[in-house]
């Protein structure tokens, strides 16, 4: 896999985050409840945090071992999110998917319809056997979107990450090529 694919769902457009998003990447990222229960989204969130992401997505698709899109509404184009398949690994055929939605944009099936659409791209055009993810036990909303997307849950990593300064368990999900599970 090399460059960035733009992928449709019914309500969304996944693609390149372009370098004119900074201003409303930084903007959507800054929100303290996006930063709480993400790893690798800082708090503040700052202009300089948002032009980096922004070329990190383009160094990645390029290098092929990780695909971040931007979420779009398609009727506006309006940015809604991220979604993406991290440490994509090449031997065992597998990726960690990851998603943030914009607080004003949650409860709105966002996260699901488009972790729906990364999940059929990395099995049918990835052609990866497993994908997998994680998240906080404080979150269980994104436990939902996984369980949506075809997910079971596969255990509890105690401790696992630490945010803030505090330890947090992660719930361990994931979906194998043809199932669940």
């Amino acid at each position: 896999m090399t460059g960035i694919p733009e992928l449709e769902t019914q309500r969304l457009l996944l693609g390149v985050l372009r370098d004119d998003d900074a201003p409303e990447l930084e903007r959507l990222c800054g929100a303290r409840e996006i930063a709480d229960t993400t790893i690798s989204i800082p708090h503040p969130y700052g202009r300089a945090d948002a032009e980096r992401f922004i070329a990190h997505q383009s160094a990645a698709g390029t290098r092929g071992d990780e695909l971040v899109l931007a979420v779009r509404r398609r009727q506006d184009g309006r940015l809604v999110g991220c979604v993406s398949l991290r440490e994509i690994d090449r031997v065992h055929l597998q990726a960690e998917l990851g998603y943030w939605i914009a607080v004003p944009h949650w409860g709105q099936g966002y996260a699901t319809e488009a972790a729906q659409a990364i999940v059929r791209y990395g099995f049918e055009t990835l052609r990866l056997n497993r994908i997998y993810a994680h998240h906080m036990v404080r979150n269980p909303a994104s436990g939902r979107v996984l369980e949506r997307v075809g997910m079971l849950q596969e255990g509890i990593l105690r401790q696992r990450v630490r945010k803030w300064g505090r330890f947090e368990d992660v719930v361990l999900y994931a979906v194998v090529r043809g199932g669940k599970g």
